[in-house]
């Protein structure tokens, strides 16, 4: 009965309760009994447990007053906003959770205009009311301002102590319309999600639209036209429960024994091979990677299990980029596209962790247009595809338009940031009155200039009030320049990096120091140079190891001293003839001008 299903996600900014008040949910429903209960719990990776935030999008089904309750518990930060809207397309209506302290922030805005393109029913509810510092009426003001809804329709509960969770769920059940009932349609399931089991095989989280799906059914995946079997089918509550059977309206998992990655897409459409749809769900559009790095395996022999280990993620992970790539300096890799710099670092991490991979990650860079004399057009993702400086018209960026939300006492020092990171201003809206003001403020800012360490820079001037999201708005002419830097005397290809050309000195010269500090000394002096087109605009040196030749030396006369010396110092220049002064970089130092 499709009447008695109500589907809903929860939408937040990052850290304002969504997992906790989903734990909340799991045991009021009695979902998970008491002993089993534990913090966080549908956040299943060591690394979301470990950093209190969501990665993956976690869907579960729970049993309520006669009602089954499918919930998609969704991430908030920015990085994973494609996670938020493959979860939006799989239900009818969205908790929208503000923290109560907090107030309004920047992805509460972004995720609430998903959801409102999706035409989803939204609920307000204000989250930790528990807090000393919680301040619900101006909290409230701002909800009311952003969607429009009156005071009595905002529901107030704290997720930690279980307090207004039921009113919560009783909204759910009014508000949230159930499905439509198409079971009589030709069977349509969308998949939201997927992930691989070593083996079962690719196994598919999905949403029933039309018909249903048993135990034995032959099916077919529209979009990559594989033909499986469903071997099981059933639903999370939270770990996997086999049912035989999903009808229209849930939402559940897929065994259908396919082994080929490629086969079983998210945003891809599962039918009867027998009795096929005419036409396929409209899926997700294509997520545009924003942040490029190389990444390359530390030991050269586990190249192909570096790439199964990335097939595996990108099952996991649909807004995961990456193509093979060779570098002279690192030897086979892959050029690597990604949603920001947090992605990024999770990525690495999971890659550590889950299939115990050591990488070494080039410097992240954006994709650039670049216009040559000749008429044609590329686009660039890495610097060593940058061609010759004469056979460049011009150079394009790509611009994003961001907005920030900060306390108004904080407003001075974000906009002096922004303009040093060429940031262009358009306008500021007010989100509250009265005393203690938070303002939105838009601007445009070339995507170079978030990439690395605009956001803790933020969090900082801000003394961590501040919020911000970004969305992709054009490209734009720029005067870039490839940077190579040198290591004594040899280029480092994983470290070259294109930069404006007017800031090209002072990032130089952060990196030649970041190396400095880093780079272990050896026994001759190291050179670090960043040159543009053979020209060193900084430089930095580290001094030898010496080893005291003289020790051995008791009396005499010092002209003893001053031959063992020499002889030194001609071994030293000869180990520097003979390529052996050849400097192994740790990672160390590569994550260190990464994060520079």
């Amino acid at each position: 009965m499709t009447n008695k299903i109500r589907n809903f996600c929860i939408i937040a900014h990052i850290d304002h309760g969504k997992s906790t008040l989903a734990d909340r949910f799991l045991e009021v429903t009695g979902t998970i009994d008491k002993r089993h209960m534990k913090n966080q719990l549908l956040d299943t990776m060591d690394i979301e447990q470990e950093r209190g935030i969501t990665i993956k999008l976690q869907p579960v089904r729970m049993n309520y007053q006669g009602y089954v309750l499918n919930l998609i518990d969704t991430p908030g930060h920015v990085d994973f906003s494609y996670e938020v809207s493959r979860s939006l397309a799989a239900v009818e209506g969205a908790i929208l959770l503000v923290d109560a302290s907090q107030g309004v922030q920047a992805q509460t805005i972004a995720n609430l205009y998903l959801a409102v393109e999706q035409n989803l029913t939204i609920i307000p509810v204000m989250n930790k009311i528990d807090l000393p510092n919680a301040n619900p009426e101006k909290v409230a003001e701002e909800i009311i301002h952003l969607i429009g809804c009156k005071r009595e329709d905002i529901l107030s509960c704290s997720g930690k102590t279980g307090e207004g969770v039921p009113e919560v769920l009783a909204s759910v059940i009014t508000l949230v319309p159930p499905p439509v009932d198409t079971k009589m349609s030709r069977t349509r399931a969308l998949i939201f999600d997927s992930f691989f089991d070593d083996y079962r095989g690719v196994i598919a989280s999905v949403r029933m639209t039309d018909g249903e799906l048993k135990k034995g059914d032959k099916i077919k995946f529209m979009g990559s036209q594989s033909s499986g079997e469903v071997l099981d089918i059933g639903h999370y509550a939270p770990q996997m429960v086999s049912d035989g059977i999903l009808e229209n309206g849930q939402t559940g998992f897929v065994v259908s024994g396919l082994k080929e990655i490629g086969d079983v897409r998210v945003g891809d459409t599962i039918t009867l091979e027998k009795q096929q749809a005419e036409t396929q769900l409209p899926g997700y559009k294509e997520v545009k990677p924003m942040v490029f790095a190389g990444i390359f395996p530390n030991e050269g022999d586990v190249y192909s299990e570096l790439r199964d280990a990335m097939d595996k993620l990108k099952l996991n992970d649909s807004s995961l980029f990456f193509e093979p790539e060779h570098s002279q300096a690192l030897g086979f890799g892959f050029r690597c596209g990604f949603l920001g710099m947090l992605h990024l670092e999770i990525f690495q991490e999971r890659l550590r962790r889950e299939f115990e991979i050591d990488i070494i990650a080039t410097v992240p860079s954006v994709a650039y247009h670049i216009f040559k004399t000749n008429g044609d057009e590329l686009t660039i993702k890495s610097p060593q595809d940058l061609p010759d400086v004469q056979q460049i018209e011009h150079i394009e960026e790509p611009w994003m338009t961001v907005d920030i939300i900060v306390p108004d006492a904080f407003i001075g020092n974000v906009m002096g940031l922004v303009a040093e990171r060429k940031g262009i201003y358009l306008n500021t809206e007010y989100l509250s009155t009265g005393t203690q003001q938070r303002a939105m403020l838009h601007y445009h800012i070339p995507l170079a200039s978030l990439i690395t360490d605009f956001y803790d820079k933020l969090k900082s001037v801000s003394s961590g009030y501040a919020s911000m999201n970004y969305d992709f708005k054009d490209y734009r002419k720029a005067d870039v320049v490839k940077m190579d830097i040198m290591i004594a005397e040899e280029t480092v290809e994983a470290l070259s990096l294109l930069v404006w050309r007017d800031q090209a000195h002072s990032v130089g010269k952060k990196i030649v120091n970041s190396l400095k500090d880093t780079l272990p000394r050896q026994q001759f002096v190291i050179k670090i140079q960043a040159t543009i087109g053979g020209k060193v605009i900084a430089g930095e040196k580290i001094s030898a190891m010496r080893k005291d030749v003289t020790a051995k030396l008791y009396g005499g006369d010092v002209t003893r001293k001053r031959k063992l010396l020499e002889k030194q110092k001609k071994g030293k220049k000869k180990m520097m003839e003979m390529g052996k002064g050849k400097v192994d970089i740790p990672t160390e130092a590569y994550l260190a001008v990464l994060k520079r």
